[in-house]
């Protein structure tokens, strides 16, 4: 990127939030702060109104704003994928916010990229690969509210291991979307410590008057706890070439992360908690692979495949 997109990059950035630090900018732009400094005097210098606070960052004067602005055709795709994925991947009232806004994006665009993209949206599709989880209620925007906010949350949430159903107060701290189900990580008033709630087990949420003042730590830090504390097995198979293909979407809910072409067969890899799991998925196709490792997932395979045997 040259210097001047740089700088304009760094205004758009700038009106993005209130306040933009400038390790924030470096770290973007993998430039040093020297350089940001230079580049924060050259914004200043052609007019545009910035305050600047030691150790808190830089803002743009309150009511400063630029004209509307010109996305590149790339950004232009990313739009109309994320309009697809949030319709499958949310709630209906968050999937229609996200139209919304979508139709706001459309209204700036260039007429040649408007032309783009009706070429291009009915070219991109989001299949679901499993049968969408059937919610009682739609919690996305609420809990969003609630963080925002830090107001307390009320839930009447039914547990996966005995079915009863408690009323828990708790205090959001993020949500994230794993494995085809959305997940609330909250601080539990009832447990005194911090719980994983599933969205299609909660019967009910409001969210209360009560707040919190309890700093909790960001949802990246629960999140490494909690592939931290998985056993977590890597699994390494060779596919036939021919066999590869009629795999397809299925290994992404096996934990496949990544795959190396060779002339002759495919190297899969994957990341499961269930080594019982992944054999009877590899059963479907298993005589167009060959496991490398670990070795414990052959000693499974012959353990199902000799009861098979002796239903047979």
């Amino acid at each position: 990127m040259n210097r001047i997109d740089r700088i304009s990059a760094i205004l758009i950035q700038l009106q993005s939030r209130r306040t933009v630090k400038a390790s924030e900018i470096a770290e973007r732009f993998n430039i040093s702060l020297r350089t940001v400094y230079r580049d924060i005097k050259t914004l200043e210098e052609a007019g545009v109104p910035l305050i600047g606070e030691a150790g808190i960052g830089y803002s743009l004067v309150e009511g400063y704003r630029l004209p509307p602005v010109m996305f590149t055709r790339d950004e232009v795709a990313s739009f109309i994928t994320a309009e697809k994925m949030a319709e499958k991947l949310t709630d209906n009232i968050n999937g229609a916010s996200y139209r919304s806004a979508m139709f706001k994006i459309r209204s700036v665009l260039r007429n040649t990229d408007k032309d783009y993209l009706e070429s291009i949206e009915n070219r991109i599709a989001v299949v679901q690969g499993r049968r969408p989880q059937l919610l009682k209620v739609n919690p996305l925007q609420d809990i969003l509210q609630a963080i925002a906010e830090k107001r307390v949350l009320c839930i009447s949430y039914r547990a996966a291991y005995n079915k009863t159903l408690t009323e828990r107060f708790v205090e959001p701290i993020g949500v994230f979307f794993l494995e085809g189900n959305w997940h609330l990580i909250a601080w539990c008033q009832l447990r005194e410590d911090y719980r994983d709630f599933r969205f299609d087990r909660m019967e009910d949420l409001l969210c209360t008057d009560g707040t919190f003042d309890q700093v909790h730590p960001p949802l990246s830090e629960h999140l490494k706890d909690l592939y931290k504390e998985a056993d977590v097995i890597n699994i390494v198979i060779l596919v036939n070439h021919k066999a590869a293909p009629y795999i397809g979407e299925q290994r992404y809910y096996n934990g496949f992360t990544h795959e190396i072409e060779y002339p002759d067969n495919v190297e899969m890899h994957f990341m499961t908690r269930s080594l019982e799991g992944f054999a009877r998925w590899l059963l479907m196709f298993g005589d167009q692979a060959t496991i490398v490792h670990p070795p414990e997932l052959k000693e499974k395979l012959k353990v199902l495949i000799k009861d098979i045997s002796q239903n047979l």
